[in-house]
C-alpha cells in the first residue's frame, strides 16, 4: 500500500508556503502531518487537501536543553488547526523567558524553517513554526 502524501511531498510543499493534509473520505476528519492512516478512524481512504494552516495554542513548554540544531531556550507548543488536527511547532518571535499562559487560544499562522542534518537523520530536516496573527 502506498502513502497518500510522503513527508517530502509535504516537506517540499510547505516550503512553498502551503500545508497540505489528508481528509478522511470515511469519517471526514483531517490528518497531519501526514500519516498512512486517519488519525480518527484507521482509514486508508484519504485524499490530499490544502490545510488553512492557521489554528489555536492549545499548550507549551519553553525548552532548556535543546536537540542538536536548536539553541535553547526556545519554544515549542501545540495548536489545533482550523480543520481539527493538532500539530507542533516552534513559536517564533516571543521571548521564552517571559511567556506566560496568555499565549493559551491565541490565533496562529503555519509557517516553517529549516534545520541543518544531524546525526540521526542524515538529511535534510524541517520545523513547524507558528506565528501570532493577532
Amino acid at each position: 500500500m502506498d502513502y497518500k502524501l510522503t513527508f517530502l511531498k509535504y516537506r517540499d510543499t510547505l516550503k512553498k508556503n502551503k500545508l497540505l493534509g489528508l481528509k478522511c473520505n470515511q469519517c471526514d476528519a483531517y490528518t497531519a502531518p501526514p500519516r498512512k492512516v486517519c488519525r480518527e478512524c484507521g482509514s486508508e481512504d484519504m485524499e490530499i487537501v490544502t490545510l488553512s494552516g492557521k489554528g489555536e495554542i492549545q499548550t507549551f513548554t519553553v525548552v532548556y536543553v535543546p536537540p542538536e540544531g536548536f539553541e535553547s531556550p526556545f519554544v515549542v507548543a501545540m495548536a489545533k488547526l482550523d480543520e481539527g488536527p493538532w500539530v507542533m511547532g516552534n513559536i517564533e518571535g516571543v521571548d521564552p523567558k517571559n511567556i506566560t499562559m496568555d499565549i493559551i487560544g491565541r490565533r496562529v499562522t503555519v509557517s516553517y524553517k529549516e534545520l541543518p542534518s544531524d546525526k540521526i537523520s542524515g538529511g535534510e530536516r524541517i520545523a513547524l513554526t507558528f506565528s501570532f496573527l493577532d
